[in-house]
Formats: C-alpha cells, structure tokens, sequence
C-alpha cells in the first residue's frame, strides 16, 4: 500500500480543498437565483441586519471595499441591493435590501440546507468541525496575519 504524499499530508491542503469544495455546491445551489457564493454572503449579512455601511459589510466578510464594491454594484444591477449616500458621512454609503431579496431569503435559505442536508453533513460531526475551525480562524486572527 502506497504511502501518502506529503500534499496528502498537509492540513491547509484538505482545508483548500473543502473550502473549494464548499464553494463549488453553493455555486451549483445558487445558480439558479442568479447568484454567486460571495453576494450570497453579502445576503447573509444583510438579512441579519439590514441598512449597513459598505465598510461594516466588508469587515463581516473579511473583505476589501475594492472587493466588495463589484459584488454590490452586481446586487444592485440585478435588483436586490440599494445604495444610499450615509446622512452622517458623506464619503459613505448605506447598503440595504429590495423586497425582492428580502423575498427570495426563503427559497433561497431552503436550497442551500435542501443541499447541505443532502451530502448528510448536519449531525456532530459538522458541529465539531465548525468549532474546530473557529477556534482555528481565532488563532490565526491573534496571529495578526
């Protein structure tokens, strides 16, 4: 029996993959709402909470507003975003949803667990697993990477 390689071996190589992997079935579940994984996040965020500067959005993220701004003016083109100037500062801007999007949070919410249900990951193991990389993701940001 052969033995595993040394990328076989490696944890940030099985984390790049399932991450790609994630990726991958929430692209093929959200395409037919005609969105992409990262507006899908920007979504999650609003739909927590509604009426959020650009900056506030792309610090839930942990992205960039050169990042962030094509994704919105995407959300905006296909109706689901609005873009206010902030009363309080000029320089920034209020990102809020459409009815539209506020419309689809169901069917789209329902997909992705339809999904996710499907590959029979929801039991302890995901549990364990998104602690585990909590506590992973905590340390790398006291690494100030």
């Amino acid at each position: 029996m052969a033995l595993p390689s040394k990328l076989d071996q490696q944890l940030c190589f099985e984390l790049y993959k399932a991450s790609s992997n994630f990726t991958k079935l929430y692209a093929r579940t959200l395409e037919p709402f005609n969105l992409t994984f990262p507006q899908y996040l920007v979504l999650l965020v609003l739909w927590e909470e509604d009426h959020l500067l650009t900056k506030d959005i792309g610090e839930r993220l942990g992205l960039g507003i050169g990042t962030l701004n094509p994704i919105i003016s995407r959300m905006i083109a296909h109706g689901r975003l609005t873009k206010q100037q902030s009363a309080e500062d000029k320089r920034a801007y209020v990102i809020s949803l459409t009815r539209q999007a506020l419309d689809e949070k169901g069917p789209i919410e329902q997909a992705i667990y339809d999904k996710v249900i499907s590959c029979n990951f929801i039991d302890m193991s995901a549990i364990t697993l998104m602690k585990n990389l909590k506590q992973l993701n905590s340390a790398f940001a006291e690494m100030d990477l």
